[in-house]
């Protein structure tokens, strides 16, 4: 099997240097080095005979400590046909529901659950109800409000989508957020398709309940296999990327399952973990050059 290592620093941070990757080189046994985007990402073609777990080992050390991110896969099979995307703290940097919660006055209190659900300290679908309960009587119109003046798209998202389609690919993304968002949402970042849960409303306000059945981790766990069925794809041949341990399961069972920044249960049981890089690195894992990028 051969293996390629890729170098992945976040581009507004571009220290993967000429210096670094000849230091890394020198530790580990290298056929090819192929520059991604300078500065920014690098990949390492390793020779057959090395141990995946000795190499990674050695790359740490020669890193040392820097904020780079390192990924060591087998380079037959690295671009994916298919990505699934988690969308809050994923491909937007905040969590809708405590968002919404914010315009009751119950953000910190929600967030506290949303961080220990996402955590996997709490299960995910009593959580939902929860908060949403604590929502009760919000205008639905605010959602338009919160998505124009507080939500920040994740750098690196839109790259990953366009590149992905322009390549042929097919991208989903998968909440246990709400349709009132990834709807929304969706359509800026241009996925394909999304599906999320149904906030219930009554004459322009929420009633403080959700739609049965809740997406959560077997439901995204289902998205994954419909997606590769519709698809006519090997589940091998997607990528999915969340935070939460909701998300788990997808990234589990995908061919590239990548925890982006993610929650430390998380990040500990994911194969792929991005620290440092934005979503351009999700482009760069699969051997995209920052050349071939589509906005």
């Amino acid at each position: 099997m051969v293996l390629v290592a890729t170098l992945v620093a976040n581009p507004s941070n571009p220290v993967v240097t000429p210096e670094q990757v000849l230091k890394v080189s020198q530790a580990i046994a290298v056929e090819k080095i192929d520059w991604l985007n300078q500065g920014v990402a690098v990949d390492l073609h390793l020779e057959h005979h090395v141990s995946r777990q000795a190499v990674e080992e050695a790359i740490r050390e020669a890193l040392a400590g820097l904020p780079i991110d390192l990924v060591i896969q087998p380079h037959i099979g690295r671009r994916k046909k298919a990505l699934l995307a988690d969308m809050d703290s994923t491909m937007i940097g905040q969590e809708c529901i405590d968002e919404l919660a914010a315009e009751v006055g119950l953000k910190d209190k929600v967030a506290g659950i949303t961080a220990r659900a996402m955590n996997g300290e709490i299960e995910f679908e009593p959580a939902v109800r929860e908060r949403v309960a604590l929502l009760a009587g919000l205008d639905i119109g605010i959602v338009d409000e919160i998505i124009e003046k507080r939500i920040t798209l994740t750098p690196g998202g839109k790259e990953l989508v366009a590149t992905m389609k322009a390549n042929g690919g097919y991208t989903a993304l998968v909440s246990g957020g709400f349709t009132v968002f990834t709807s929304r949402i969706g359509a800026m970042i241009g996925f394909d398709e999304n599906r999320a849960n149904t906030l219930i409303e009554r004459d322009g306000k929420l009633t403080g309940q959700v739609a049965d059945p809740i997406l959560g981790r077997q439901a995204k766990i289902e998205a994954l296999h419909d997606v590769a069925r519709k698809r006519g794809i090997a589940e091998t041949e997607i990528m999915a990327v969340g935070d939460g341990a909701n998300d788990l399961g997808m990234l589990e069972l995908a061919g590239a399952g990548v925890a982006l920044h993610a929650k430390p249960t998380v990040a500990e049981k994911a194969d792929i973990r991005i620290d440092h890089a934005d979503l351009t690195a999700l482009l760069y894992i699969q051997g995209y050059h920052e050349e071939e990028f589509r906005r």
